[in-house]
């Protein structure tokens, strides 16, 4: 079983800004599989389907960003599931618009949604998949908050489905292999 979390945070005034570029993959994928994330426990919503013969959770934490470990932490303990089994995507400030970063363990990067994940498992070891945002040119918190322009939204329309076949990799290999085929991707 896999748990794929995408990271923001909940409300109409958070749709389509930087910091949920998680929600937008998972919500990509939820499409895809024609899943409905819409089941309330964990302190988020989730559903469930299968892909490549493994049983798959798309979880959104409602926790709001900075605490969505304790989201993810309650799901790994229903489920009793490894470190290794998550895929947590969310946005990363230090790649541009339209570039995609995996990664298997690491620090927390200045990600207060990371840097809770990594306080409520105990460990850095699970596979991430990184969506560039680009650099704030004013100050951080407007930046993550605030919305794409149309041109980034065109860039967004080939990184989300390319996020999505970087998830679908990490499930049917593993993250290594999602590294070496996306970790030069570009949506330019």
């Amino acid at each position: 079983m896999k748990l794929i979390v995408g990271l923001g945070n909940p409300g109409k005034e958070y749709d389509n800004t930087r910091h949920n570029i998680g929600f937008a993959v998972v919500d990509y994928m939820a499409k895809k599989y024609n899943v409905e994330i819409n089941r309330v426990k964990f302190k988020g919503i989730y559903g469930e389907t299968n892909i490549n013969g493994e049983k798959v959770i798309f979880l959104k934490p409602t926790t709001y960003m900075n605490l969505s470990g304790e989201s993810i932490n309650d799901v790994i303990k229903f489920y009793k599931l490894e470190k290794e089994d998550i895929i947590v995507i969310y946005d990363d400030i230090s790649l541009p618009v339209g570039k995609l970063r995996i990664r298997d363990k690491g620090s927390a990067g200045g990600h207060n949604g990371i840097k809770s994940i990594i306080q409520n498992l105990g460990a850095d070891i699970f596979p991430r998949v990184k969506v560039g945002v680009g650099q704030p040119d004013h100050d951080l918190i407007s930046h993550v908050l605030g919305k794409f322009s149309d041109e980034q939204v065109e860039l967004l329309s080939k990184v989300i489905p390319a996020a999505t076949e970087a998830v679908e990799t990490i499930i049917k290999y593993d993250a290594k292999v999602a590294m070496n085929k996306f970790n030069g991707f570009s949506a330019e």
